[in-house]
């Protein structure tokens, strides 16, 4: 058996049989996404012709149904995925908005009669939206805090857009992350990882950091782990923090604090850029503003299913170098309750990531 992920590939792609069995015509341009239910019976095509397309996965493949995206002012389909129970199809897209502004919008068709039963914006669009459950999906919105700062929040919305009573929402606020140098959270998935909730199958946390220390650390040549710093739980151990060159030895966190405080009390001119200072600023916002990672990750009810978050994101540019994970509570499983979720403190503005991958 193949012994790393590029061998696999090559077995894969040099051993594997490929026989063409037939051609499906019907797309006009370029196909951009292929989906299939959970049963294996039905498969969504996304292109930019701007329709999606559901197909019969039968020996002799049929087209089922084909939605035209233009009339709601989409530009093309880009990503789709069936709910669990596979009654239910996501499609997300670009959508073109006023002064002919790019967003994204995701649509609901059900698989019952093929009817479009919801539409939700999406921005930026790359976010695409997935499914949390079999009613329920999670889309993205981007606000601009500053010329490279902005803030992403993750919304949970309710496939039926109906109001079902008082005590359900249509949509509920998930997470509200702040990104660094441009960065925005793209790419969202939901992991159940309850199948997998195993002592036996989970690494002690020494076991884990003595195994990242044996592989390759690329510097990408900045201070800027802010994700990093706020992702770690208080009690695990962390390397000294870098010290400032200062006989005092101030820590690096307390010379942000001071240069900040000089800053803004005129004591001093800072020899950074805008966009530098704009983004040592932010950090040091999203360092007391951020609502720290839950410290206990597993789920105390061996009944209760895990569930987590995961996306592409980053720190240092525009570009995507991270993969964040958050983990997702049972009670944010739901639209019901407060709109904009659990009541803050004024110094949890942000929700920190759980763990983050460079």
């Amino acid at each position: 058996p193949a012994v790393s992920w590029y061998e696999e590939f090559q077995r894969l792609y040099d051993t594997i049989p490929c026989v063409e069995v037939q051609a499906l015509k019907e797309h006009n341009d370029q196909v951009l996404h292929l989906s299939f239910s959970h049963s294996g019976c039905l498969f969504a095509s996304c292109s930019k012709d701007c329709t999606v397309k559901i197909w019969s996965n039968e020996l002799d493949i049929s087209l089922q149904h084909s939605s035209n995206m233009r009339p709601y002012n989409w530009s093309y389909t880009q990503f789709s995925q069936f709910n669990s129970d596979d009654s239910l199809l996501l499609v997300s897209g670009v959508f073109v908005g006023p002064h002919n502004s790019s967003s994204g919008e995701i649509a609901v068709i059900s698989m019952e009669n093929f009817t479009l039963l919801s539409r939700v914006r999406n921005k930026p669009y790359d976010v695409f939206g997935c499914w949390l459950n079999e009613t329920n999906l999670i889309s993205g919105n981007l606000h601009r805090i500053g010329r490279i700062t902005s803030c992403s929040v993750l919304w949970l919305n309710n496939a039926f857009q109906g109001v079902e009573s008082e005590n359900v929402n249509v949509v509920k606020r998930l997470f509200k992350i702040q990104n660094l140098n441009a960065s925005t959270i793209r790419t969202v998935m939901v992991a159940d990882c309850s199948r997998y909730d195993s002592p036996d199958l989970l690494l002690d946390y020494e076991e884990q950091l003595a195994a990242s220390s044996t592989c390759p650390v690329f510097d990408l040549g900045s201070d800027s782990e802010e994700e990093e710093a706020k992702a770690k739980p208080k009690q695990t151990p962390e390397p000294a923090v870098q010290e400032l060159p200062d006989d005092r030895g101030v820590t690096a966190e307390d010379g942000l604090q001071q240069l900040f405080d000089d800053i803004m009390e005129g004591r001093v001119r800072p020899a950074l850029t805008e966009t530098e200072l704009e983004t040592k600023v932010a950090e040091l916002f999203v360092r007391s503003r951020t609502k720290p990672p839950e410290l206990n990750l597993l789920p105390t009810d061996s009944n209760s299913k895990t569930k987590y978050l995961i996306f592409t994101t980053g720190c240092l540019t525009y570009s995507p170098h991270q993969i964040g994970i958050k983990r997702i509570l049972p009670h944010q499983m739901t639209t019901a309750g407060p709109v904009l979720g659990e009541e803050r403190r004024s110094d949890e503005f942000f929700d920190s990531l759980d763990h983050v991958i460079d």
